[in-house]
């Protein structure tokens, strides 16, 4: 494939990316995302192993201690899953963004509502490639999903180029498993899904890290019915 033309189709799926999380998209992963008892019990299973993830992320943020003095990115933050509890746990400052407005606007009513300190949270609608800044902790959550292979590993050594000392990702680890569950279309709930979803290498993942001058320090395989993720820290060597 020409270069011109990977670049074409690698623009098509980021603006049906956009479409979908600003509209139906936005409206189904709000509500699995959320407290509703109006989701299904595949979105209720997906909300229970995205959660898992995040109070991982969280648990490991806790047990490095000193967070008060940490600045974080929170790249693809979806509804405020993961910046909204950090934020409440004292972060230093932390720059939120999405490729969803959407997303970011409920983002900051879901603040509002906790009465969190909205001085040390920055909320800026932006796709993955676009984010910009220096910190000392990057993380991007149950993201790259959206990308594949060569494009996933692409964002990690972004990633890694907007992280001083730590980057913590997550991803569909590709596994047969996996595999069947895509072509038989039932790793997302809902008919009308027009997103696609990748499972990633970890060895590609890893890889791409290390050429940025991070090993990996911590992993750990998140699951329940319908969701699986893969959760990786990676700091500075």
């Amino acid at each position: 494939m020409s270069t011109e033309k990977f670049e074409q189709l690698k623009q098509a799926e980021k603006s049906a990316v956009e479409t979908y999380f600003n509209g139906m998209g936005f409206d189904r992963w709000n509500r699995i995302y959320s407290e509703s008892a109006d989701v299904n019990k595949v979105q209720r299973n997906i909300r229970i192993g995205h959660q898992k993830t995040v109070d991982d992320v969280l648990g490991w943020l806790k047990d490095s201690g000193g967070i008060s003095q940490i600045s974080f990115c929170d790249a693809g933050c979806g509804v405020g899953s993961l910046c909204l509890p950090l934020a409440a746990m004292g972060a230093g400052s932390i720059s939120a963004s999405d490729i969803s407005q959407a997303m970011v606007e409920e983002t900051k009513r879901r603040s509002k509502l906790l009465d969190l300190d909205l001085s040390k949270l920055t909320f800026t609608t932006s796709d993955l490639e676009s984010v910009q800044g220096s910190f000392h902790t990057v993380i991007c959550l149950d993201v790259f999903i959206h990308y594949p292979q060569q494009q996933a590993e692409e964002m990690v050594r972004h990633l890694c180029s907007l992280s001083q000392e730590r980057l913590i990702v997550s991803f569909a680890p590709f596994t047969p498993l996996l595999a069947l569950l895509k072509r038989i279309g039932q790793f997302f709930p809902g008919p009308s899904k027009t997103t696609r979803a990748y499972t990633l290498r970890e060895d590609g993942i890893v890889r791409a890290a290390k050429e940025c001058g991070f090993k990996l320090t911590k992993s750990k395989l998140n699951k329940a019915p319908f969701y699986f993720s893969k959760l990786i820290e990676f700091k500075r060597i």
